[in-house]
């Protein structure tokens, strides 16, 4: 399929990576202005292993690190310097785009230290200092849908800045980030302040709940289920998107200026080689979604056949029968998603501390 149609469909494409070689040109890996233009991509989303990917693998950050040891600073604040750096060019070549879409779209993530995913108050402060530092207006503040993380949610959002909600797993969880996102919109709106500039997504897993599930599937014969649980889980997730959006409540917000936090498919890229590597992108095809893809996934789209325009709208009864079947068999989804909410943390601070011996090794 052309990329062309997922967008028209109302789905959001963004790109899940980001590196130096990116933001210059003829660097090896394609300029995001040619992502732009060529493949509809419309914004970038990054994490701890992403950064630490880049960083390690890419020569064009070494001068910059030297030159920040030498004027004092030490590697966590050196590290700061060079995502922040990197995120803030990002933001800048996507400042047509965030303008067209009038805020929706343009839009690039940065992530708070993933070891503050238990801690509250030192996410908020995290993502007020890493608000100010890059200061763009098209910057999101990556948050993890921990317990700890939903008052930071809230808090983050009264205060006016942009959140991309990470890590999130189950529909219950999923209910509790978009209602941290409501209260925080509805605290502003009772304090006299504008919402007009807030956006936000909310950043569901896909592909880690197969890899979870599937095994599981495997043992107890119910191969019919195989690559169903994700998809299903996600479709149940845009089905209380829908009926938040359509809600007195919400419309009664939305009149004040406030645009609503739409949902995010992330980890889209498929683990399992037998299925489509387009899969996660043609079965979540909804208006108001943020798709966000590794390049490789990205190419997948591209190249299908199997785009059929609207693919959740309209499953929810064949979802709730899937999760059921899933719990008639004992595998519980809340129990997963805990595991994988685990999972998701540790997967991403080890690459954070890689990334510190990494700047620490340049250096010594």
């Amino acid at each position: 399929m052309s990329l062309s149609k997922l967008s028209d469909a109302g789905v959001s494409i963004w790109l899940d990576d980001l590196s130096r070689e990116r933001l210059t040109p003829g660097g090896k890996a394609k300029h995001l202005s040619e992502l732009i233009s060529a493949s509809h991509v419309v914004g970038v989303t990054t994490n701890p292993a992403i950064f630490s990917s880049a960083i390690s693998s890419s020569p064009l950050y070494k001068e910059d690190i030297l030159r920040f040891r030498e004027a004092g600073l030490d590697t966590e604040e050196i590290i700061a310097e060079l995502t922040c750096s990197d995120v803030k060019n990002a933001c800048e070549i996507f400042r047509r785009t965030y303008e067209v879409s009038e805020g929706v779209d343009g839009r690039v993530s940065i992530e708070v230290d993933p070891r503050f995913a238990r801690d509250t108050d030192s996410t908020i402060k995290q993502a007020r200092y890493l608000w100010e530092k890059v200061n763009m207006p098209n910057l999101l503040i990556k948050v993890p849908a921990t317990r700890e993380g939903l008052p930071a949610i809230r808090q983050l959002i009264s205060e006016g800045i942009s959140v991309n909600v990470t890590i999130i797993f189950s529909v219950a969880r999923y209910k509790e980030v978009l209602a941290a996102f409501i209260s925080g919109i509805t605290d502003r709106v009772s304090s006299g302040l504008p919402v007009s500039g807030i956006h936000s997504v909310a950043s569901f897993f896909v592909s880690r709940v197969d890899t979870e599930i599937d095994p599981q599937l495997k043992e107890l014969q119910l191969d019919s289920l195989l690559g169903k649980s994700a998809i299903a889980n996600a479709r149940l997730a845009y089905q209380h998107f829908s009926e938040v959006y359509e809600s007195l409540e919400w419309k009664n917000l939305a009149t004040s200026g406030a645009s609503i936090q739409r949902p995010l498919w992330a980890s889209t890229g498929v683990k399992d080689p037998n299925y489509d590597p387009a899969m996660y992108v043609n079965e979540l095809v909804a208006r108001r979604t943020v798709n966000t893809m590794p390049e490789a996934t990205l190419e997948a789209a591209a190249n299908s056949q199997n785009f059929k325009g609207d693919s959740i709208t309209g499953k929810y009864l064949d979802s709730e029968m899937i999760m059921s079947e899933l719990e008639k068999n004992g595998i519980e989804m809340e129990k997963v998603a805990d595991k994988l909410e685990e999972e998701g943390i540790e997967k991403f601070i080890k690459p954070w501390l890689n990334l510190i011996s990494v700047v620490e090794k340049v250096t010594h």
